[in-house]
């Protein structure tokens, strides 16, 4: 049986507001197995901010369990929230994050800065590794500033795989991309998931979640459709499709 990464059942989160409730979920259901690319798509006001922020273990549900890697994150205090949102999930941010004055090896080397178990020149040769995985192996002393915004998009993703999470999840990130970029980074996240990795991707963006292999829509906060994408598209072929940049 296909072990799974994400299981959630029955999921509901309400807000008091005042004299009202606002139910932001009302009675999720769903899995992601591992090896899975699956992206979560909705309107504003659907829940889908709600349900990332659970997802990453930045919040919890008022009912309902979800589990991640097998982990009730129901049951666990704030640091233990923080510790498992550390080695368990590779964030990915519309904004990139990046600390500014810092280079793009110290950028992904963070996450590791808290795990005590690791040395100094581990941290370092993973770090390394990870930007090579994510096609950076010359930019390592730049800054976010001598960096474009693809390639901070990059140093970002080499920093969520640093830590061998076992899911990645990308908020809206290709967000801020023109695209011809977003498809550089959709091919990239195809690359990884052929490589084993779980991606939950959440965007707005019909296109980009035609790169994926199964979308699962919100809609005031219920699941609307949960479907397998069969006709995958190839971020790589549609990067070759597009026509020469006209840009001077």
């Amino acid at each position: 049986m296909e072990q799974k990464i994400l299981d959630i059942h029955d999921l509901k989160r309400e807000f008091v507001m005042g004299d009202q409730t606002v139910r932001a979920l009302k009675g999720i259901n769903f899995d992601i197995k591992a090896g899975e690319f699956v992206t979560i798509m909705g309107s504003s006001g659907s829940g889908k901010t709600t349900l990332l922020n659970i997802l990453g273990c930045l919040d919890k549900p008022t009912e309902g369990s979800y589990l991640l890697d097998g982990v009730d994150v129901k049951s666990l205090n704030r640091d233990e929230l923080a510790g498992l949102r550390n080695t368990k999930i590779g964030f990915v941010f519309q904004a990139y994050n990046l600390l500014p004055r810092t280079s793009a090896l110290e950028n992904v080397e963070l996450p590791l800065f808290y795990n005590k178990t690791i040395t100094a020149e581990e941290r370092k040769e993973r770090a390394i590794k990870s930007l090579e995985s994510v096609k950076l192996a010359e930019r390592f002393d730049h800054t976010p500033s001598q960096l474009s915004g693809g390639q901070q998009q990059r140093v970002a993703i080499a920093r969520a795989l640093v830590n061998h999470p076992v899911m990645i999840l990308a908020d809206e990130a290709t967000g801020n991309l023109d695209t011809r970029t977003s498809y550089e980074i959709m091919a990239l996240m195809q690359e990884l998931n052929a490589e084993g990795k779980t991606i939950v991707f959440v965007t707005h963006e019909p296109d980009i979640a035609a790169f994926s292999t199964r979308t699962i829509m919100l809609r005031d906060g219920k699941i609307q459709k949960d479907s397998i994408n069969q006709n995958q598209r190839s971020a790589k072929e549609a990067l070759a499709n597009l026509p020469e940049s006209d840009d001077y």
